[in-house]
């Protein structure tokens, strides 16, 4: 094969990490925008979702599609009733005070993970792919369940952008995050409204999890990579802003994934946090944030 092919195999690889990233980052991002949270544990709802999905798709070892369609139901249900009871029972009694929350929520990353490491065990864990077949390119065959995610993250992004901008929840959510206390003056449960959002970002985290599972493996050490990309992602795209973050997942997820395919995933992570010093530096609000008055 020559260039072109090798820089297509690098694009379809990065944009299958930019789905991902794109997924968990946006519920990142809608915590931070929302409720002025930074969640430290944001990572370790993704590892909660790889290691649900293990779980519930062992359940029906026989039938892997079902076992799937099960486990991207539960799983993502599952960690959203854990980060909503984890605002209702610690964000909350701290009145999400920016560095009390930082705190509490590096400590929910340990407890969700040194409890993944006693229940779950040290090991990591595949879990079997719904469906097996090939797309055949002039140059080679490529993997369809991959070409699935990148599907499922473009219906996932229109399902948050349809919720945010053409619902009564998106309302309240906007208003929320606009200004807190006017929105609680005119009758909004912003407290309500921040534990769902929680919720939300969680379960985005973890849906992102089941769907990468497949082609990689559950562990509980999992969520660190997600959280760093995460990051850097909203930091780059600006706080709190989803368009920033969905363009910034993507040029990310590109720049990973053709730089891993040519060179190294060491120096793909290099450029990542190059990029980010260079945006502070030009841009100190991100590239779709805005600055603070």
């Amino acid at each position: 094969m020559g260039l072109g092919p090798y820089l297509f195999l690098a694009i379809l690889e990065g944009l299958v990490q930019a789905s991902v990233l794109t997924v968990t980052a946006v519920g990142l991002s809608l915590v931070f925008g929302v409720m002025r949270v930074v969640n430290v544990a944001h990572g370790e709802f993704f590892m909660l979702g790889a290691v649900f999905a293990w779980f519930v798709s062992n359940l029906l070892p026989d039938h892997p599609a079902l076992g799937f369609i099960a486990a991207l139901i539960a799983a993502p249900a599952l960690v959203g009733a854990m980060a909503y009871a984890s605002d209702r029972l610690i964000l909350k009694r701290l009145n999400y005070d920016p560095e009390a929350t930082i705190v509490a929520t590096i400590g929910l990353l340990y407890v969700f993970q040194q409890s993944a490491l006693i229940f779950f065990g040290p090991d990591a864990r595949a879990v079997e792919p719904p469906f097996y077949f090939k797309i055949r390119f002039p140059w080679f065959g490529y993997d369809g369940y991959k070409l699935f995610i990148i599907l499922a993250a473009i219906l996932l992004m229109l399902g948050i952008w349809f919720l945010v901008k053409k619902t009564r929840i998106g309302l309240l959510m906007r208003a929320t995050q606009l200004d807190r206390e006017t929105a609680q003056a005119f009758g909004i449960n912003v407290d309500n409204v921040s534990a769902y959002v929680f919720a939300l970002g969680a379960m985005l985290a973890a849906v992102a999890a089941v769907l990468v599972v497949p082609i990689q493996q559950a562990h509980y050490l999992m969520g660190l990579d997600p959280l760093l990309l995460s990051f850097i992602v909203v930091i780059i795209g600006g706080l709190g802003s989803i368009q920033g973050t969905v363009v910034a997942a993507i040029l990310i997820g590109l720049s990973d994934g053709i730089l891993s395919v040519f060179f190294s995933p060491t120096l793909a992570k290099m450029v990542s946090t190059l990029l980010v010093a260079l945006v502070l530096v030009v841009r100190p609000h991100g590239l779709f944030g805005k600055a603070e008055r």
